[in-house]
């Protein structure tokens, strides 16, 4: 066991004016599996990359290990698998190595097919193996769950929760949960963190901000009656000097200099009153900033005139001579969320696309409804650039409601200005839902909308779908997202 420890840290990117992390200080102890958490934007890569020395910084980070980020750069993707695990760690013996593998159940036949013909999930997992064949390193987990289907996410976190000494950022909360035993978060004022999974932590923000709303109620109220006492008191020495050129009672003329040399004291008073107020303001208002605020939305689909709005009847679907799902039958129904479940190259994403009037060879009968209209949620997200304004134009959006969704969803103002392109992956899916959402259709179809998304805007999305209670179709490998969104599940 040894510390980590993190003392004023503050960092801002060059040419920006806001910092990113501002005089932080805090612990870690390498034996922890922590969980990272926070909003897309907050942070988190920045502060892995803070850790491996890729920027400058002032305060400290001192650390008694070295720190290694996964997922590596493979440089060679054509070389067999056993020789690019050679290159990432050239003293490890092939048994040790075939070991990891068999805990994430990869087949060992793996080791000698070329890197680039491994599957998503199966690259993921070797380089897994690779990283914590690694001694005297604390590890950076990023997003690993990204290429997983839901067995795959189970069997890497079950594999995680066997070993320690890592950061592990994720936004699958089901993943978090099997295998963290404390969370890392970024939140609005600073760095927190607290013993246990993401589910004891999300309950502890849950109280802490049911507090805080109470608190912040109280603020505002206290804030409300120093500015009006700050106003009350601005105007005293006003009323005074106004005096000067009254009259006494008895009709003799007032004591100029004595009125001024009063008002003057006055406002020497007045003003140290009224700055006392001010300080006590500020110091309050600073405390009302840690809650996830968001505001509720009108969001309407339209409705249908059948109740039935399309069918899958036999559908098998194939490319070239290898057939990836057979004879798969099921009905959509208005107000139904279908969530299509199974292996990745099931051929999920296919029977979505389908439906979008892609080309794609398949056998049986796919039926339509008439003059359906249907908003889709593709994987990529390359192809944004430009302005969310001109690309709420371009589809026809109500601009200010798909502004608000994205609000809901965490995006500063600011990023309303940027160029799409400048977007964090996380951003860029944002950007998809919210234009889904904005869509007039009868049918949404979301084909793994959440890649890149942080816990808590999912949250928020679930929140959005089951208030709206669309027509939507999708697939998606969070467990918890399907568990509470989908009222039927297909499996493939």
């Amino acid at each position: 066991m040894s510390l980590i420890n993190v003392s004023n840290l503050t960092f801002a990117y060059d040419g920006s004016y806001d910092n990113i992390f501002e005089n932080v200080s805090f612990q870690l102890d390498t034996d922890w599996k922590l969980g990272f958490t926070g909003r897309n934007g907050r942070g988190k890569t920045t502060f892995l990359n803070l850790l491996l020395g890729k920027y400058e910084y002032s305060g400290s980070i001192s650390a008694k290990v070295s720190f290694e980020y996964f997922p590596f750069p493979v440089e060679h993707k054509e070389y067999l698998t056993i020789d690019v695990i050679e290159e990432i760690c050239p003293d490890v013996q092939q048994w040790q190595f075939m070991r990891e593998l068999t805990l994430l159940q990869v087949s060992d036949d793996v080791l000698y097919r070329p890197f680039e013909s491994l599957s998503n999930g199966e690259q993921t997992k070797v380089l897994l193996a690779a990283l914590f064949l690694m001694e005297d390193r604390f590890l950076l987990i990023d997003e690993p769950t990204n290429h997983l289907d839901m067995e795959g996410r189970q069997l890497v976190s079950d594999y995680l929760k066997g070993k320690s000494g890592y950061i592990l950022v994720s936004h699958d909360r089901a993943f978090l949960d099997n295998c963290v035993d404390h969370i890392l978060s970024i939140n609005k004022t600073g760095i927190d963190i607290q013993k246990g999974n993401f589910s004891e932590w999300w309950d502890n923000k849950e109280r802490q901000d049911a507090f805080e709303l109470a608190e912040n109620d109280k603020l505002r109220t206290d804030i409300k009656r120093l500015s009006d006492a700050a106003k009350r008191t601005s105007n005293w020495s006003h009323e005074v000097e106004k005096t000067k050129n009254g009259t006494r009672n008895s009709g003799s003329k007032l004591d100029k200099g004595y009125v001024g040399h009063k008002a003057a004291k006055m406002m020497k008073r007045s003003k140290s009153i009224e700055q006392r107020q001010q300080t006590a303001i500020d110091e309050k208002s600073k405390l009302l900033q840690n809650i996830e605020s968001s505001s509720s939305l009108k969001i309407t689909q339209l409705a249908y005139h059948k109740k039935q709005l399309a069918e899958f009847d036999h559908v098998s679907i194939h490319y070239g001579e290898r057939t990836v799902c057979t004879d798969v039958s099921f009905v959509i129904e208005q107000g139904e969320r279908i969530a299509l479940s199974g292996k990745n190259g099931s051929g999920k994403s296919s029977l979505l696309k389908l439906l979008t009037g892609d080309k794609i060879s398949y056998s049986g009968i796919v039926r339509t409804g008439s003059q359906l209209k249907v908003s889709y949620v593709s994987q990529d997200t390359s192809f944004l650039q430009g302005s969310l304004s001109d690309y709420a134009r371009q589809h026809d959006l109500d601009e200010s409601l798909f502004k608000a969704i994205l609000r809901k969803l965490d995006f500063a103002r600011v990023q309303f200005e940027k160029d799409m392109s400048s977007y964090s992956g996380g951003q860029k899916k944002k950007v998809l839902i919210a234009r889904s959402l904005s869509e007039k259709v009868h049918l949404h179809i979301w084909d793994e909308p959440l890649n890149y998304i942080d816990i808590i805007s999912r949250m928020q999305i679930e929140e959005l779908l089951l208030e709206f209670t669309p027509t939507l179709l999708f697939v998606e490998h969070d467990r918890e997202f399907c568990k509470n969104i989908a009222t039927k599940v297909i499996e493939l």
